[in-house]
């Protein structure tokens, strides 16, 4: 009863949508055009709100507004007039010649040269114009697709170099919006305003360190636009997180709570299982069973104490053997809620032919990772009899799309790129990268690589679609996406959580709260969000350089409690 309630709970949470170029622009368009709210209103809306936070953060500073022709343009000299309406001491460079400005830009620069607003046309900016200065960037904004060239890059070069505190306009001028990508030369900003929703490349790097603060503003865009279904990328924050991670009720007991079977460890990694069981235990979990090669389950008995223990067939050198497969399918059937599968388990042929068997059987959830999918995608094909490397009996694609109940998968870029590179049955894969409906050869350039690591949210999405599975790409920032084409950037997370053991604890997060019941985006979602929560709090208290895998699980007691909505149960 408690997981069917949290499950339902759960999937009745807002989040916060996060657009792409294009999709803002047709939010603007269905404003003006349908809902008969004018451009010049929107843009008079927006340079307020730029405006707004200048008097707020930098009351009483000089001012250089930086503006481009087109309507970011037009942002910047309505947030000039309205400072300089109150006494700031303002002055207006545009970056651009005069028959290059849109029609709305114009109509600002109209009204400014009538005020008496210093503005000009300038093709570089010297030290005089920002000593002294905050500098409002409203050269580019969203729409730019090209690379920052000439001139331009110059300035953007000049005020990086400048001591001046910078507040972009929409976008640091030179990101892009869709991918953080730096397009030639960028604005690096101490805050950025933006309108409406907030854009992917806020959020993607290096665009995110360009980016600086963030401040998202209501300039009046109709409110069934930017919670559109058809938006995909969502923001993962607490207050979504707080609705699907819930006090207990008083009365319940362990089996309430799921119960994990954990298949890790071999020789010399046993401490990724138990890692992955402790995290598993600190998440919530009612049961953990870990399932180890009979080999080490000496080892595993002196270390556990709340984990029950499974012994499993092994190959006579501490790995796991095939025949290990109806034991774990059995048990999985009788006694689990879900089955996490990888962490330390190494990569032989026998955990080929486990891994091809239980993602085709398992009638329970599965969470995979590390070991898991490089049994799935190695790294090369495992070794079999005589020394000879083995070839898969099935691409990696292929076969998870034979999955009878629930993946989770947590690949990093290097996992991920390997996932894309197998062969599936028909002997090619799809092209995840492109919205093209083509196929590409197996096997994927360096080039191709880095465009998972540039265009992490669009390979995640059409991933999780065309293997219906859901899908944990671990980075910065990590993206979860499911097969329902929706994905969920996470905001926690900081650099000393990339240690070894981090991922095994992941792991064990994620696989407890599907045992409890979340359905598997919200689990993941959830999972990723408290893993780098507890992670900002070692953080915190051990510092980036010292923290340990084991500190993350120190810590998610706290991240729990101060994430638990309280209001959501009586």
């Amino acid at each position: 009863m408690w997981r069917q309630y949290l499950a339902r709970t759960a999937e009745n949470i807002e989040t916060v949508k996060v657009v792409t170029s294009q999709e803002m622009r047709e939010i603007d368009r269905i404003t003006i055009e349908d809902y008969g709210i004018p451009s010049l209103v929107l843009m008079e809306r927006a340079g307020l709100a730029v405006a707004s936070k200048v008097k707020e953060l930098y009351p009483g500073k000089k001012v250089i507004v930086l503006c481009g022709g087109g309507n970011n343009g037009g942002d910047g000299i309505v947030a000039a007039r309205d400072l300089y309406s109150r006494g700031f001491n303002v002055h207006v460079l545009i970056c651009a010649k005069k028959n290059e400005l849109s029609p709305d830009c114009n109509k600002q620069y109209q009204i400014a040269k009538k005020i008496g607003m210093p503005i000009e046309f300038r093709s570089a900016v010297n030290a005089k114009d920002v000593h002294s200065a905050v500098i409002i960037d409203a050269v580019f904004g969203t729409g730019l697709s090209r690379p920052v060239k000439g001139n331009l890059a110059g300035i953007f070069e000049f005020i990086n170099n400048s001591e001046a505190p910078v507040i972009s306009v929409d976008m640091p001028s030179g990101v892009s919006s869709d991918t953080g990508e730096i397009l030639g030369e960028a604005v690096k900003a101490n805050y950025t305003v933006t309108f409406g929703l907030p854009k992917r490349g806020h959020y993607l790097y290096p665009g995110a360190e360009y980016t600086g603060r963030l401040f998202i503003e209501d300039i009046g865009f109709p409110e069934r636009l930017l919670a559109s279904g058809s938006i995909k990328a969502n923001l993962t924050c607490k207050e979504h997180i707080a609705g699907s991670i819930l006090p207990r009720p008083k009365y319940s007991h362990k089996g309430d709570y799921g119960h994990v079977f954990i298949i890790a460890g071999s020789k010399g990694k046993t401490g990724a299982a138990l890692m992955a069981a402790k995290a598993c235990l600190r998440s919530g979990a009612g049961l953990v069973t870990l399932g180890v090669p009979e080999l080490l389950m000496d080892v595993f008995q002196g270390r556990v104490t709340e984990e029950m223990t499974l012994p499993l067939a092994d190959d006579g050198s501490g790995m796991l053997s095939s025949k290990a497969i109806d034991q774990i399918l059995t048990f999985a059937a009788q006694k689990a809620d879900v089955i996490a599968i990888g962490p330390g388990i190494g990569v032989s042929n026998n955990t080929e032919k486990i891994m091809n068997e239980l993602i085709q059987k398992s009638t329970v959830p599965m969470v995979i990772d590390a070991d898991g999918i490089n049994s799935i995608a190695p790294p090369h094909p495992p070794l079999v009899k005589g020394g000879q490397r083995g070839v898969m009996s099935k691409g990696a694609i292929g076969l998870l799309r034979k999955a009878k109940s629930p993946i989770v998968i947590t690949p990093h870029a290097g996992e991920m790129a390997r996932l894309l590179k197998q062969k599936s049955e028909e002997g090619t894969v799809p092209d995840l990268r492109t919205e093209r409906s083509g196929v590409v050869e197996s096997g994927l350039s360096p080039a191709q690589q880095k465009q998972i690591e540039r265009d992490r949210i669009n390979t995640a999405i059409s991933f999780s679609e065309k293997t219906r599975t859901y899908l944990v790409l671990k980075g910065v920032p990590t993206i979860v996406a499911g097969p329902d084409g929706n994905a969920f950037i996470n905001t926690t997370g900081n650099p000393g959580m990339a240690t070894a053991g981090s991922g095994d604890v992941l792991t064990g997060v994620i696989a407890s709260l599907l045992g409890q019941g979340l359905n598997p985006t919200y689990a993941s979602m959830s999972g990723v969000y408290l893993h780098g929560l507890a992670g900002d709090l070692a953080a915190e208290r051990m510092g980036e350089y010292s923290m340990l895998a084991s500190d993350i699980i120190n810590f998610l007691p706290e991240a729990f409690m101060q994430t638990i909505d309280s209001s959501l149960i009586s």
